[in-house]
């Protein structure tokens, strides 16, 4: 007989906080780590006011955002070619395997919830150095 999944809370803290291999700090939230969780994370992003992510992009995993305050910035494509810009209240999807590059030009923070078909966060995570030349 299967063990039954339970429902699990989780409550960040300060202390739950970790750095991304993007460059950006996240609060905890639901990952195989914290949750046990098996085909998906997702997680509170902060970006500071002038904050940028390094390029990267998440290997056979699509992402899921929604702006909760503030407004961001992205270049994303396959050279970094497109540009879009993201206000609160706003979805973003990003396909898996899509190089993207984050950043936070303006004066206020800005708030997001991120939710990835990969459980572990960091695992997919692919830096993209050969496209920092095209950072803003």
């Amino acid at each position: 007989m299967q063990e039954q999944a339970n429902c699990v809370i989780i409550r960040p803290t300060e202390q739950s906080a970790f750095a991304g291999k993007q460059g950006l700090d996240y609060f905890a939230g639901i990952a195989a780590e914290t949750a046990g969780s098996q085909a998906i994370c997702m997680h509170m992003l902060r970006m500071p006011a002038g904050a940028r992510a390094k390029a990267h992009h998440h290997e056979s995993h699509e992402t899921a955002i929604y702006m909760l305050s503030g407004t961001v910035e992205m270049y994303y494509g396959h050279q970094l070619e497109q540009h879009a810009v993201v206000h609160a209240g706003e979805y973003v999807y990003i396909p898996a395997g899509m190089p993207h590059f984050p950043f936070n030009p303006y004066e206020a923070e800005a708030v997001a919830i991120i939710a990835r078909t990969d459980p572990h966060e960091q695992e997919s995570v692919v830096l993209r150095p050969d496209l920092e030349q095209f950072r803003a």
